[in-house]
Formats: structure tokens, C-alpha cells, sequence
């Protein structure tokens, strides 16, 4: 049996909060690029592919593992003081990381979402575009054009957070989330984990809905 302050590893991030992280991160990329390309045939694919893996981790978030769950790891200005104090402690998301979750994942929806309205005023309309006024395709496209500054912002945000933490403080977040375990010392109990079955049958459904949503509506 382990003493109580001896090092072990526990699991801290289940495989499809892992697999939605790095898909999550190649996305971003593609779409940034794609759209700095002008390649907009690309770049709608690749954002009705990421609204989709989005709704998926909203669902996870409600019944995935617990790490995954919102519920579990967002708190309040309580909290986030306790941990700028430095005495928080627990698995998964910090306060702080929390907090930039939450926003990250909000302006990625926002983004994804303006997507299907915007226009590029030239050749290239989003699939749901014909559903607004020209008016509002065009308050939503200049939303969608400044959002993705906010996104590769907060982009930035969480690599600086990453270095910060590998520099001042010694510990790898990037490890866990490749691996799913880590190690520590204080007292954890071990998580029960979410089938990674459960998890495609929600990331099969949101895909659905995006992509059969957009065959019957789009244009």
C-alpha cells in the first residue's frame, strides 16, 4: 500500500477528452490557414467538422468522465481565488484552466456558428446564408472575421499558460494529456472512467445533426 505523500500515477484525462483536445488543435489550425488561404471551400468543410466535434464535447462534458465534466471543474471566483492563493488542489482543469475552457470553447461555438451565415462578399456564402437578411450576413461575417483574432488569442493564452507552468512551476500539462496519467503525491481517488463507446455514439450524433442539418438546409 502507498503512503499517504509517495508519488503514484493516476489517470487524469480519459482517451476521447484527449483525442477532441488534438483533433480540436488540428482543426484550429486548418481553419486558419484555410481562410488565410482563401481556400473557403476548405474552410467550411473543416468548420462544420469542428461545430461537430464541439457539440460532441459539450455532451461530454455532461456525461463523460469526471475530469470531463463541467460540473466538476468549473467554479466560481471562490475557487479561483483559493488557487491563485495556492491552495487549491485536485485532478484535471485548474480554476484558471477552467475558466479559459469555458471561453475557448464559447468563442469557437460563436465562430463556428457565424460561419454558416458569413459571406466573403464576393464568390462564397456560408450553407445557411440564404436563411438571414443581407444585413445580418454581413453583422455576422465581420463578427466572424474579428472572433477568430479572439480564438488565435486565447490560442496564444494557453501556450504562454503551458510555459509558465513547464518553467515556474515544473509541471508538464502537455504529457498528461497525451498519455492520460500523471503523477502525484497528494491523496487522489481514482476516477471512473466513461465508455469510449458512449463517446462515439455522441461524437456519431453530433455529427449527424451538423452534417444532416446541413444537407437538408444548406446551400
Amino acid at each position: 500500500m502507498a503512503e499517504p505523500n509517495s508519488p503514484r500515477t493516476v489517470v487524469v484525462w480519459d482517451l476521447p477528452t484527449r483525442l477532441f483536445h488534438w483533433a480540436l488543435a488540428v482543426l484550429v489550425a486548418a481553419l486558419w490557414i484555410s481562410g488565410h488561404l482563401d481556400r473557403l471551400d476548405l474552410h467550411m468543410k473543416v468548420g462544420a467538422a469542428t461545430l461537430a466535434l464541439l457539440l460532441f464535447r459539450l455532451a461530454w462534458g455532461v456525461v463523460g468522465s469526471p475530469t470531463a465534466r463541467f460540473a466538476q471543474f468549473v467554479g466560481g471566483p471562490r475557487r479561483i481565488a483559493a488557487h491563485l492563493r495556492g491552495e487549491w488542489s485536485g485532478l484535471g482543469h485548474n480554476p484558471l484552466g477552467a475558466l479559459s475552457v469555458l471561453v475557448m470553447l464559447g468563442l469557437l461555438l460563436l465562430q463556428a456558428a457565424s460561419g454558416l451565415f458569413a459571406t466573403d462578399d464576393v464568390a462564397t456564402d456560408g450553407p445557411l446564408a440564404w436563411l438571414v437578411a443581407s444585413r445580418t450576413t454581413k453583422l455576422l461575417s465581420a463578427f466572424h472575421r474579428l472572433d477568430s483574432w479572439a480564438v488565435l488569442a486565447m490560442v496564444a493564452l494557453h501556450l504562454a499558460a503551458i510555459g509558465f507552468y513547464r518553467v515556474r512551476r515544473g509541471e508538464n500539462l502537455v504529457r498528461p494529456m497525451i498519455v492520460g496519467t500523471k503523477t502525484v503525491t497528494e491523496a487522489a481517488p481514482p476516477q471512473r472512467l466513461a465508455s469510449p463507446w458512449l463517446a462515439l455514439a455522441l461524437l456519431a450524433a453530433a455529427a449527424a445533426l451538423v452534417f444532416g442539418g446541413l444537407a437538408v438546409w444548406g446551400k
